[in-house]
């Protein structure tokens, strides 16, 4: 008796086959419906807002010694089905041209290691000052680490530099290698890395600097070997300056 039942379930689900399907079918034309809409929307909020990124992204780079630079969040659609993603129809490409008459190209392409790290550096500024801090405020504990950085500025470009790097330090972690005095000077933390040789080997030391060893280094960093009381002062106003 209770093959017969199988028997009979089978023969039902057989007959109710192709009401199933058209079922699912209905079911699948209605998802493609609402992501079309989901994804257009979605689409143009964000050419809205890639409008409003490179402009601000712009502006901060301005301030970092990249003045003409012009940025782009470039948007490429898509209208095949077979191209949908979960993030939507669209693929966003950043484009650059560092100097005026230069036409725009893939940042990934052609930006030098400090041309990208400030130019990253723009556009974590421009998300960590949106309300409710953008990814920043999602992902406190996200690292960031920015080398080069300081590549071709100094003065008060660095200055700026090293101030947007400790508000940024503030919401996120930042790794920042430099050679700069100014920029080391607005850090939460210092280490000092170098080559040393042990045991015949050339190896990298990293050293946590405390007070005294960080003012001691800042003055060799503003200085080199010839280290006085006046080097030694201007380090230490530094520090009072930009470490708070």
């Amino acid at each position: 008796m209770s093959y017969w039942k199988q028997l009979c379930q089978r023969v039902e689900q057989m007959e109710s086959g192709e009401a199933g399907i058209q079922k699912l079918e209905a079911q699948v034309k209605a998802a493609a419906r609402e992501y079309d809409a989901s994804a257009t929307t979605l689409s143009s909020k964000r050419a809205k807002a890639a409008k409003e990124l490179q402009r601000t992204v712009e502006e901060e780079l301005a301030v970092l010694a990249m003045a003409g630079t012009v940025f782009e969040a470039h948007l490429a659609t898509t209208t095949a089905e077979s191209d949908w993603r979960s993030t939507g129809i669209d693929t966003v490409e950043f484009l650059i041209s560092p100097n005026p008459g230069e036409p725009l190209r893939p940042l990934a392409r052609i930006a030098s290691g400090g041309e990208s790290s400030r130019i990253m550096l723009a556009i974590e500024t421009v998300i960590a000052t949106q309300p409710g801090g953008g990814p920043a405020g999602q992902f406190p504990d996200q690292t960031l680490v920015f080398d080069e950085v300081d590549a071709g500025i100094g003065g008060r470009a660095a200055e700026t530099v090293g101030r947007k790097l400790r508000q940024l330090g503030d919401i996120r972690q930042v790794l920042c290698v430099t050679h700069l005095p100014q920029i080391a000077s607005f850090a939460h933390h210092h280490f000092r890395v170098e080559k040393i040789v042990q045991d015949g080997r050339t190896v990298t030391q990293v050293a946590y600097l405390q007070e005294d060893d960080r003012r001691a280094e800042l003055a060799r960093m503003l200085s080199g070997s010839q280290i006085t009381p006046a080097v030694l002062a201007h380090a230490e106003q530094l520090l009072k300056t930009n470490a708070g």
